[in-house]
């Protein structure tokens, strides 16, 4: 079976094919576990450079490159998994990008390249992003007389983390219960996954999520869009430049208590300490808040006299200690969750991942709980067309191949799983 899928979320277009089948396995219950996938074709669109002015992604913008991109991305998605046919896109000689497009949502002469299945996120996301990615796969699946299966994109990062191999994978059977944290710039959650493909959110940000919070914070401090690497890149080396005052606890604490890094270079604050707080930290549930950690921050900015007066070792200072408080409560209380629930697999992904002090302080966890730790490639930690297709796949099995009708997909922002 080939599977077309598609993710237009947020600002990256992104397209992939790939090849499935059922191992032949007792195990394979219902062909939800151990399905072979083979990706024949997988490309992706960025938008980061046209958002950067903005600070930020502008969802008019994203959604006029998604339209601008989307039958360009497939065109070569087609050509590069080796199915084109010249007709497919309804393409004649000499057309244009934008009379293509025309004459496909027309219908001209849509001949199927052979695909079997279409995978199209349907939330959450940007609304207006997502409908433009539906629409296209709607018109895809109509022409073509394939099934189109809608996807929650968070379930689609849960599904990340078993792309090992670029070219060849399979969904491997793992040991429940299980907890997923899912952090990203739109999401923070701790799911509980007690049986394959069934979700609990038992908790979830209150106001921000954590990947936004970190682009906030790095706007102000002056720093370019996207701001989580940035932050990131200014912590590893303020934390380089502490190992030794930090050294066996990277979470800059001693004796349980928080060190305070002295600030220089701003003539008021010689002598003067920071700490930021921990929002929610020993709350009894699961929930998070990083609203008052990035106001926290905006107020530290203020009383230093304003970013003009804060100089490059201040800055790396503030940003060390954001994402210290930032990891710290994504750490304690999935910690809290692994002890609750008796977790055996911990997973963890969404775009915030890949970032290496919470990997670092995950794979700690892991090991003092005795729990499987599972992590994305740093490729597929953001928003990507290969996880939709995965789920996809496993949800039109799940579903015992029951088509929902083109009516019925709709983009939904604020999908839950």
């Amino acid at each position: 079976m080939k599977i077309l899928s598609i993710e237009t979320s947020c600002d990256d277009t992104a397209i992939s094919i790939m090849e499935t089948r059922l191992a032949k396995s007792k195990q394979a219950k219902g062909g939800m576990t151990n399905a072979s996938f083979k990706v024949l074709a997988n490309n992706v669109s960025s938008q980061i450079a046209l958002h950067i002015p903005y600070g930020g992604v502008f969802p008019v913008l994203a959604k006029r490159e998604h339209l601008k991109n989307l039958p360009i991305l497939l065109e070569k998605t087609l050509k590069d998994a080796g199915i084109f046919r010249e007709r497919t896109l309804a393409q004649r000689d000499g057309a244009s990008r934008a009379k293509i497009q025309q004459n496909f949502m027309r219908g001209e002469s849509a001949e199927n390249p052979g695909i079997d299945l279409i995978a199209v996120t349907s939330g959450p996301g940007l609304e207006i992003a997502l409908w433009t990615g539906i629409v296209f796969a709607k018109e895809l699946a109509k022409k073509w007389n394939v099934p189109l299966i809608p996807v929650n994109h968070m379930e689609g990062h849960i599904f990340s983390v078993f792309v090992k191999n670029k070219k060849k994978f399979t969904i491997s059977k793992i040991k429940n219960p299980t907890l997923a944290l899912l952090v990203s710039g739109g999401h923070t959650e701790l799911v509980l996954v007690k049986k394959w493909m069934n979700y609990e959110i038992i908790g979830e940000t209150m106001d921000d999520a954590v990947g936004e919070a970190f682009d906030k914070v790095a706007r102000m401090l002056g720093l370019p869009y996207p701001g989580g690497p940035e932050i990131s890149k200014l912590a590893e080396e303020e934390r380089r430049r502490l190992i030794p005052l930090l050294r066996g606890d990277s979470l800059a604490r001693r004796g349980g208590k928080f060190i305070h890094l002295p600030l220089k270079g701003t003539p008021q604050e010689e002598n003067n300490s920071i700490s930021l707080p921990r929002p929610m930290l020993h709350s009894k549930n699961f929930d998070f808040s990083f609203s008052g950690l990035k106001t926290a921050v905006l107020y530290l900015i203020k009383d230093l006299g304003g970013l003009e007066k804060i100089n490059e070792e201040t800055k790396s200072k503030i940003a060390l200690e954001f994402e210290n408080a930032a990891v710290e409560c994504l750490v304690y209380k999935t910690a809290k969750a692994i002890k609750k629930y008796k977790i055996r697999t911990l997973i963890v992904a969404g775009g915030v991942s890949a970032n290496q002090h919470l990997k670092k302080e995950m794979q700690k966890l892991a090991r003092n709980t005795k729990t499987n730790l599972l992590f994305p490639t740093r490729e597929l930690s953001t928003d990507n067309s290969i996880m939709i297709g995965i789920a996809g796949y496993l949800n039109h099995i799940k579903n015992k191949k029951k088509v929902p009708k083109l009516d019925s997909i709709k983009a939904t922002g604020n999908l839950r799983l």
